[in-house]
């Protein structure tokens, strides 16, 4: 087991099995999020940037206010306030009050970003092979409940 982790690392053995686990979903989500940041840089945004409009565009034209953006988030970013304020100088979203509590302040993605989400989505998508092409269904089903066993305990 974990002869390619192994070669990886440039190491002969791991400490327990937990250890060589831990490590190759470190790895293995590494490797994932380079290829998603490599896809988004050709785009001019980051990886946080495409959650967000991602987000964002689930819940068009409504929007969200910035303390849901960060709940959804998969990688919750430290400072959701500035990265909001990039995707506005870039015109992919824009700010609003609400109606309802005036000092709550909503971020709505615009018809810009909504383009670009449509350009990006072939490259994400072919991300995904990644994995389709290594695992079958049963094994891409498996590794999903696999993976929630690890963090089940943070929801």
């Amino acid at each position: 087991m974990g002869t390619v982790l192994k070669k990886r690392l440039k190491q002969s053995k791991f400490e327990s099995d937990e250890q060589e686990a831990m490590l190759n979903i470190l790895v293995c989500s590494n490797h994932i999020k380079s290829r998603l940041e490599e896809v988004c840089s050709k785009y001019g945004i980051t990886q946080g940037q495409f959650n967000v409009l991602r987000i964002l565009n689930g819940n068009y034209p409504e929007g969200y206010a910035r303390c849901d953006i960060i709940s959804r988030m998969i990688e919750p970013a430290p400072d959701v306030t500035r990265l909001i304020d990039r995707l506005i100088n870039q015109g992919f979203v824009e700010r609003y009050t609400s109606d309802k509590d005036r000092r709550l302040s909503i971020a709505r993605i615009t018809k810009k970003g909504k383009n670009i989400l449509r350009k990006i989505k072939p490259k994400i998508d072919f991300l995904s092979t990644i994995v389709s092409d290594k695992l079958n269904k049963t094994e891409r089903k498996q590794l999903s409940i696999l993976l929630e066993k690890v963090y089940c305990d943070l929801f």
